[in-house]
């Protein structure tokens, strides 16, 4: 979120020709890159311009400013007039396969519907429009160089396009109002922090040092269960500490699209620490599961039934541990799966979430999923969540996935605003910790996990942010070997910091109310977080919010909160193009 686009807009409105000249280069990112092969045309209210795309192609690649742009340069100030060259040719690392595969989703599609409500080929009509954008945006993808808005100039397959300015910056203007509330709702949460941090009295400084490794050492084993009943094979990681008294058990849900793999680092970390750790894969929304959908081989990228299959993998695997922790001489009684925790990351984190308790609400599903609804809305999240209603189908089925062994869950980026809601999640009893990314535009922060926080009944509880973070911070790249499609660098931002804030943050969670060991929840606080808090990833903690106070904060005398990533003016210029580009290397791995 970066406040040079606020300004923009801001200036914009005081003044109706560069507002429009501002549409016509390409300010808001996706809404003016969809323009014709050779000139784009532009009407707002009676003014009506245009501009060929050869003047903006000379001066993006030669910064020739013929007599059609300089009628314009006038109006622009120097500086943001020079930008524009910049944001003409910056790519966005995406490859042609995945935007296809994303922009052929029901969440791709609901997406281009509504960006094409801005554009108006010859027939003005919204079908030809909806393709052409689509089509561009695939073919534009495929050039050497990559997805730039020049590339989608060269790629739109008309000659002539019409924008619809009016309805541009209605489009805008929505997006700078959840541009503005997230920045206002992540100041909530620094200022709140930094409250609680000043109110901690005992030194921190006397606490041992929690980010190397601790002194047991693990075997790690790869089993393979086979759920008859649903036809899953679970192939399942263990990573057994060389303890003498039973470990507690934690167990890791890795989100769409990735595996076991992603989370070697946190596994070896907890076990090291003496408590065993189950990592199982998720066979209906693994990274081979998304390898499938990408080729052509399968139908959809994650079947409604996951909502339920995953909570019921993790209920199996611990099921078949309880009967091999007796018989399995490996083990020898070596687990205690009574004393259970999960972490689970993105649809891991759902997983967690509704095996803490919550419920899934399909009340919430119906009101939210409507079509007026959903074409209101910027939470794209909204668009995979409604999928679960298909497995409303099942009369009188609840869904209860509780599981009475889980003591604690920490819920990485989950989705949780309509799939579970304020009445599902309120059913949650156990100690529950949520992590949040500030520039999250799967599962962005304010609707999926700031809000959502406020309404938890449970106590303990925590809220932590990682500022500057994305949805894929904290699982990276995974391994050599993994067949998790490749994540461009901007888009994981600082895999290093936040691995590193997921260890030594879970191991004192799982030790406190997992293990049961009350001496490191000293750990579990807005001064020890703001200690370890780095220039690359902010990191904040707090364990109570209420949407009083979100609505409360002043964004005036709060320091801006914008985008800690290399690439600042993609993400200004781009932010549309971000939710609906950059979404296709990122929405389907949710």
């Amino acid at each position: 979120m970066n406040s040079l686009f606020s300004k923009w807009t801001s200036t914009l409105r005081k003044n109706s020709l560069l507002l429009v000249l501002s549409m016509l280069l390409p300010t808001f990112g996706i809404t003016n890159s969809v323009m014709a092969a050779e000139r784009i045309y532009a009407s707002y209210s009676a003014l009506n311009l245009s501009i060929s795309a050869t003047t903006l192609e000379n001066y993006a690649n030669n910064g020739v400013i013929d007599d059609e742009l300089a009628i314009y340069q006038q109006y622009l100030p120097p500086k943001q007039f020079q930008e524009l060259q910049q944001i003409l040719l910056t790519p966005v690392k995406v490859s042609p396969v995945v935007a296809s595969q994303f922009l052929h989703t029901p969440q791709g599609e609901s997406l281009l519907s509504r960006l094409s409500t801005a554009i108006k080929t010859k027939s003005r009509q919204p079908q030809p429009r909806f393709y052409a954008l689509r089509s561009a945006l695939i073919a534009a993808a495929a050039e050497p160089e990559g997805l730039t808005l020049l590339n989608l100039l060269r790629k739109y397959p008309t000659k002539i396009i019409h924008v619809d300015l009016a309805r541009s910056f209605a489009i805008a203007g929505e997006l700078e109002k959840v541009i503005n509330q997230t920045q206002q709702a992540i100041a909530t949460v620094t200022q709140k922090s930094n409250i609680e941090a000043d109110t901690i009295t005992k030194p921190l400084t006397q606490l041992p040092d929690l980010r190397g490794q601790g002194k047991f050492k693990s075997q790690k084993y790869t089993l393979k269960f086979f759920d008859s009943t649903r036809q899953r094979l679970l192939l399942t990681d263990v990573y057994l500490p060389n303890v003498q008294s039973p470990a507690p058990v934690i167990v890791v849900s890795h989100g769409l699209g990735s595996d076991s793999s992603n989370f070697q680092y946190l596994a070896n970390h907890l076990a090291s620490y003496g408590l065993a750790v189950v990592v199982p894969n998720h066979p209906g929304s693994d990274a081979k599961q998304l390898r499938l959908s990408l080729d052509g081989h399968a139908n959809e990228v994650v079947k409604p039934r996951e909502f339920e299959d995953r909570p019921l993998d993790i209920k199996y695997v611990l099921n078949q541990l309880e009967k091999i922790n007796k018989s399995d001489s490996r083990f020898k009684g070596r687990l205690n799966l009574q004393q259970v925790g999960i972490f689970g990351q993105s649809l891991g984190g759902y997983t967690a979430l509704a095996l803490a308790g919550a419920k899934i609400n399909f009340a919430q599903l119906k009101k939210d999923c409507q079509p007026k609804t959903l074409n209101k809305s910027w939470n794209m999240s909204l668009l995979f969540q409604c999928s679960a209603l298909a497995l409303n189908s099942k009369s009188g089925q609840q869904y209860n996935l509780r599981d009475e062994r889980i003591k604690a869950a920490i819920a990485v980026n989950p989705v949780t605003s309509s799939i579970f809601g304020k009445a599902g999640l309120s059913q949650i009893k156990t100690p529950v910790m949520i992590v949040g990314s500030s520039d999250d535009t799967v599962a962005p922060a304010l609707y999926e996990q700031i809000l959502p926080f406020s309404w938890f009944a449970t106590s303990p509880k925590y809220l932590v942010m990682l500022v500057g973070g994305t949805h894929f911070s904290t699982i990276g790249n995974s391994n050599p070997g993994s067949q998790q499609v490749s994540l461009p660098a901007d888009v994981v931002g600082d895999a290093s910091q936040a691995r590193y804030y997921m260890n030594v943050l879970s191991l004192p969670f799982f030790q406190a109310y997992t293990a049961r060991k009350s001496q490191y929840t000293s750990y579990l606080s807005a001064a020890y977080t703001k200690t370890i808090s780095s220039q690359s990833l902010g990191l904040s903690l707090v364990q109570s919010l209420s949407k009083t106070e979100l609505a409360q904060t002043d964004l005036n005398q709060v320091p801006t909160l914008a985008k800690k990533t290399p690439n600042s003016i993609v993400n200004f210029s781009f932010w549309m193009l971000d939710v609906s580009v950059a979404l296709l290397n990122v929405m389907i791995f949710i």
